[in-house]
């Protein structure tokens, strides 16, 4: 099996060439994050990554959780893993010093997300979790919850979970039936069942907050009657001293496809003492501040399982060999070449390198977005960041996973025969990443919250404001350097861009089934084009490099051809997008139901 190794130079590549996060930082206050510190804290996280998570990642997949009555234990090596990772301060990085966080940026501390997720995704679940738990406090909490869950959450000892949906209900959250009775004291009682509950249940820490959505007995029907509460495994009384067992006990764990080593619970809250977080039935607006952190989240992890998948299929393609090149022997001494000489290996590695430095890309430009919403003291810089974020989530959530799937295949295809047998790793990648494009809202979820919410819903205000920034850029560098062609391509797809929402707006004024029918289609769109954004900046910034003598010739010659691979190949995806957009809903929805049936 390869030894994943934590992407340290692209990171900070992207970090501070492409987007200098260190004078970022200095503008929003936090003088102490400068470049030293992020090579310092990058370099305990890649050896937390590499020597801690990556060892137990098989284990994980192979032991699986267990569950006993209630009591769930992970597998050999998390709690411990988990602890250590508590011990160096993991948890508390970007949380505010007066709970007893270390006061860094945000995107500073989810940037290393990619790397614990590429080694263990796993065992990345469960600390993963609190993270929005505890931005959803910190926006929405009294001061009394802040003050009882928040320090502990921070510094580890307890973690987070998310109870949305439930067996009958799916991601229609309206229709909930969980319900919370007020107890005279102002706490409530929780009683009903959820499902699909990662973390809900485990050994790695001393309690767990459950984030919980229900509805009061004089709630309106559907999701304008959904509160949001607070719910700990353990009742705790003011000073956060643990008292008691609560009445919410897991029910059973799911047998899965992958991530094995991660319990994904059933949970039931039978009477179960919580307390309202927030204003009633607004608990979805607030719960959304937990759902987009998890939507980033996801889309980091299949930024994660691209990356693995390529470091796999690279050592392999380098050391394998089988047949000879079309050209003649590259390996004369060897009885074959190694496979990385054949043009359609290359087409794997190539796409998933392109796919996995570009998303790296879109996902850390998002993070500086975030950064701006939460620390910025001008309004207009939060609103603008707020607007692209909107846009963007969405897009972050869906495209980074999908691609995933593509490039967890390779992964196993590279191998051949051995990708299919799981002592070589790859397997596990596209078992444990399949996932990702379901939870947090499907792909089709995504896509129409992108379209119709986003987009449409923002008279295409939202789009607008990101279209005008590429267009911007390219404008500048029209000219200027040796990428014209690109330059002009990236262009002619954001005029296209809105050209395509536009023609889908019309339709749908007469037809609104036609916004549904192009939804995926214009999600996949809109991330190739984002993602090709971001490579015609990485290839100006690695050619100026370049031209300033650099020592690094490889690392900048290399991004310039994968660059080139990307606008040759991946960027014309979207001509078939395109014509599918076009085809309209009639090919989907004109076929009576049973005849889906027909000939079984």
């Amino acid at each position: 099996m390869q030894n994943y190794k934590a992407t340290e130079r692209d990171t900070l590549f992207v970090m501070q060439e492409l987007f200098d996060m260190e004078a970022h930082y200095q503008q929003l206050g936090f003088e102490d994050a400068t470049e030293d510190l992020m090579k310092a804290i990058y370099s305990e996280a890649a050896k937390f990554a590499e020597n801690v998570l990556a060892p137990i990642n098989a284990i994980g997949d192979e032991e699986g959780c267990k569950f006993d009555d209630g009591v769930v234990t992970t597998p050999t090596g998390f709690k411990e893993a988990y602890h250590q990772y508590v011990e160096g301060g993991w948890p508390s990085m970007a949380q505010p010093v007066e709970f007893g966080g270390q006061g860094l940026p945000y995107s500073l501390a989810t940037s290393m997300a990619e790397w614990f997720s590429g080694a263990n995704h796993s065992w990345a679940m469960y600390p993963g979790l609190s993270q929005g738990c505890m931005e959803t406090l910190k926006a929405h909490g009294t001061k009394e919850q802040q003050d009882i869950y928040l320090s502990k959450l921070i510094e580890g000892s307890w973690t987070g979970t998310m109870c949305l949906t439930e067996p009958h209900c799916g991601s229609d959250l309206g229709m909930l039936k969980c319900k919370a009775e007020p107890n005279d004291d102002g706490s409530y009682s929780l009683t009903g069942t959820k499902i699909f509950i990662s973390a809900g249940e485990h050994d790695m820490s001393d309690n767990i907050v459950h984030i919980v959505i229900a509805r009061l007995p004089d709630a309106p029907a559907g999701t304008k009657g959904i509160s949001l509460f607070v719910v700990p495994k353990f009742n705790v009384d003011a000073q956060g001293n643990i008292v008691d067992r609560n009445n919410v006990k897991c029910g059973s764990i799911e047998h899965k496809m992958g991530i094995k080593g991660s319990a994904t619970c059933v949970m039931n809250f039978d009477g179960a003492k919580g307390f309202m977080v927030g204003q009633p039935n607004r608990g979805l607006a607030c719960m959304f501040t937990f759902m987009n952190i998890a939507r980033i989240g996801t889309g980091m992890e299949g930024l994660s399982a691209t990356e693995a998948a390529y470091q796999g299929a690279l050592a392999y393609a380098k050391d394998r060999l089988q047949f000879r090149s079309l050209t003649g022997k590259k390996n004369p001494e060897g009885p074959a070449d190694p496979i990385i000489v054949h043009p359609d290996v290359r087409r794997m590695l190539l796409t998933q390198k392109s796919l996995a430095e570009g998303k790296r890309a879109l996902a850390v430009y998002c993070m500086k977005m975030v950064d701006t919403t939460l620390y910025s003291s001008d309004d207009a810089a939060k609103q603008l960041a707020e607007s692209k974020l909107a846009l963007l989530t969405p897009i972050v959530k869906a495209f980074l996973t999908e691609t995933a799937q593509e490039a967890t295949s390779y992964g196993m295809q590279v191998y051949g025969g051995h990708g299919y047998i799981k002592e070589w790793g790859m397997e596990q990648l596209a078992r444990d990443t399949r996932i990702c494009t379901m939870y947090e809202g499907t792909t089709g979820i995504q896509a129409i919250d992108l379209l119709a919410r986003k987009v449409m819903g923002s008279n295409g205000e939202l789009l607008r404001v990101f279209v005008t920034e590429i267009k911007e850029y390219c404008a500048n560098i029209r000219g200027k350097s040796q990428f014209n062609a690109w330059a002009n391509a990236i262009d002619s797809h954001v005029d296209e861009w809105v050209q395509i929402t536009n023609d889908i707006g019309v339709a749908a004024q007469s037809n609104p089934e036609e916004l549904g029918a192009a939804a995926v289609d214009y999600l996949m769109y809109s991330g190739y084009v984002s993602v090709g954004y971001f490579w015609l900046q990485m290839a100006v910034n690695a050619q100026q490099k370049l031209d300033a003598g650099t020592t690094e010739v490889d690392f900048y010659q290399a991004k310039l051809m994968t660059a080139k691979f990307y606008f040759d190949r991946m960027l014309s995806r979207t001509r078939s997008l395109v014509s599918a957009i076009h085809s309209g809903s009639d090919n989907l929805m004109q076929m009576d139901e049973a005849l889906f049936s027909a000939g079984k």
